[in-house]
């Protein structure tokens, strides 16, 4: 279980440094564009994974997940004003979320916290974040690609470069790492 904390960290660190390089590829103009009523910006996105995280981990293990002071439905409104303001929303919700996740201990997992009145077991709480979040930076970078185009910088491995990456991989000594290494720490940082 241990094994299993330290895996989940990577994967929400990974997914957050793609909605970071997501947001860094758009104009900051942009961060408001919606291409239909439906749709929501980027900004509202943020809005919202911000809220979910501040509601479902503060106080993780001792309150409902669903906090009285959460309004859910503000989320969706699209009433920030400034890029400053997407950002320190991104920045606050990943500071509580990864502050709470990194504090779990393995006898943490099998507790059960509950989120509207309905029990979870830690790990199940988890992996309810891990289809969540994911979900809705998907439909950052989706949105991202859209707007930015041509000038769009490919987050894995780009159109036509498969048999490329493939060819450097094979070529190296097998290794046993978690697979998110190689983006959260590449190795020109690791080289250093």
């Amino acid at each position: 279980m241990e094994d299993y904390l330290e895996s989940v960290i990577k994967q929400f660190q990974y997914y957050k440094l793609l909605g970071e390089k997501a947001l860094n590829q758009m104009p900051e103009t942009q961060f408001f564009y919606t291409p239909n009523e439906e749709s929501n910006s980027l900004a509202v996105i943020v809005k919202h994974l911000s809220g979910n995280m501040l509601s479902r981990w503060t106080d993780f293990l001792t309150t409902d997940g669903e906090k009285e002071w959460r309004n859910r439905e503000a989320e969706f409104e699209a009433d920030f004003n400034s890029p400053e303001e997407v950002w320190e929303a991104w920045n606050r919700g990943w500071v509580c979320f990864l502050g709470t996740l990194t504090a779990l201990k393995t006898e943490d997992l099998t507790t059960i916290i509950y989120i509207r009145n309905q029990g979870h077991t830690v790990v199940e709480a988890i992996n309810r974040q891990l289809a969540h979040y994911p979900y809705h930076i998907g439909q950052m970078i989706f949105l991202s690609k859209l707007i930015v185009n041509d000038q769009w910088n490919s987050l894995s491995i780009p159109k036509g470069k498969s048999q490329e990456y493939n060819q450097d991989k094979f070529s190296q000594p097998k290794t046993k790492e978690h697979f998110t290494e190689e983006y959260i720490h590449p190795k020109e940082e690791n080289d250093k």
